[in-house]
């Protein structure tokens, strides 16, 4: 079991170092692997707002953490001209901030909120005046003297970042011009990715090298990456700086991730719920308390992987153990009868 100063591998991997994020981060859509649906719409939107000289629409971009929302935030920036101003939702907390933020914005400037669905109700209400007709009225004193001011805006864009977009209200959601959803990269892709990260890093890999570290990066770009740093300091003390097949998934065995892409807190899950709970079904609150882990983080950075995979069933009744599972424990499915997998 991880000890708590450590967290496990998953989690560690979903905070990477800001400076080297940034440092492989591609700033144009022809550098940006993968999403081609995405990414096509978004360039044909770009390119029609340029042609009438107009501001881009508002975009919401769904999908698991570490795919690459905050990047096309990024990306849409450059490519309209544009500057990008970031927050993220948990830390606008009253409408003042709000307004200091959009009253800062110049015509066609990104305003980029991460998290939006965790921004406060009473914030959220101030948007749609923003968004739809670019003002926004502020409560001025309280009680008998209160009285509200409207303040212009320029015109701007809102794109919105989100894990979880179930959790957006309905009014919000709908005054996005577009929603696009990121989904999890296959490995020729991140593969691609990682070819590119090794050369801007100077890290000398083999094809073989970059496609064994993609199959093991639960298809997401940012633990690709920093699954190729661990692996680049393994090869510089082990394998004379050259990164090939062998060497990587030695590098990643060492880091207890299999070649599915599973690592050790992934495994602990799936046999809490075999061993424990007899395959399941089980609530998350007495998984979390099994696994030794918060609720929320076995929902946002493990089961949604898990889940894509096979290895795990969300159900009314709580998480089911599929006949993959069972498999990545070596334990022997019972009959399931009337259940599916």
């Amino acid at each position: 079991m991880a000890s708590p100063s450590q967290p496990p591998v998953s989690r560690a991997l979903n905070r990477p170092d800001h400076e080297f994020d940034l440092k492989l981060r591609p700033g144009r859509f022809a550098d940006f692997v993968g999403q081609s649906r995405v990414r096509e719409r978004l360039e044909l939107m770009v390119e029609a707002a340029r042609g009438r000289g107009d501001v881009l629409d508002h975009i919401l971009l769904c999908g698991p953490p570490g795919l690459g929302k905050t990047t096309l935030a990024y990306i849409l920036g450059e490519a309209m001209g544009v500057n990008v101003r970031a927050s993220s939702g948990p830390v606008i907390d009253k409408p003042g901030d709000l307004a200091g933020l959009l009253t800062n914005l110049e015509r066609g400037d990104i305003l980029f909120i991460d998290e939006i669905h965790r921004m406060q109700k009473a914030v959220e209400e101030y948007l749609y005046s923003a968004m739809e007709d670019f003002v926004i009225d502020i409560m001025i004193d309280q009680g008998p003297h209160a009285r509200s001011v409207r303040l212009n805006l320029q015109k701007f864009t809102l794109v919105g970042a989100t894990t979880r977009s179930g959790l957006l209200t309905a009014p919000l959601r709908t005054r996005f011009g577009m929603t696009a959803r990121l989904d999890y990269y296959p490995a020729e892709d991140l593969a691609q990715i990682l070819l590119r990260s090794a050369r801007i890093l100077n890290v000398d890999i083999e094809p073989d090298g970059a496609l064994e570290i993609a199959r093991r990066s639960r298809g997401t770009p940012r633990i690709a990456n920093n699954l190729l740093r661990w692996v680049r300091d393994y090869a510089q003390v082990k394998a004379g700086n050259r990164i090939t097949r062998p060497v990587a998934a030695a590098a990643l065995a060492m880091l207890n991730v299999d070649e599915r892409g599973l690592d050790e807190m992934d495994k602990r899950i799936l046999e809490t719920i075999i061993h424990k709970f007899g395959g399941g079904p089980v609530g998350i609150h007495s998984l979390a308390v099994s696994v030794g882990d918060e609720p929320g983080t076995i929902e946002e950075v493990y089961e949604p992987y898990l889940i894509q995979e096979g290895y795990l069933q969300r159900t009314p009744q709580g998480r089911l153990a599929t006949e993959r599972a069972y498999a990545v424990v070596g334990a022997v499915p019972p009959g399931r009868q009337g259940r599916l997998f």
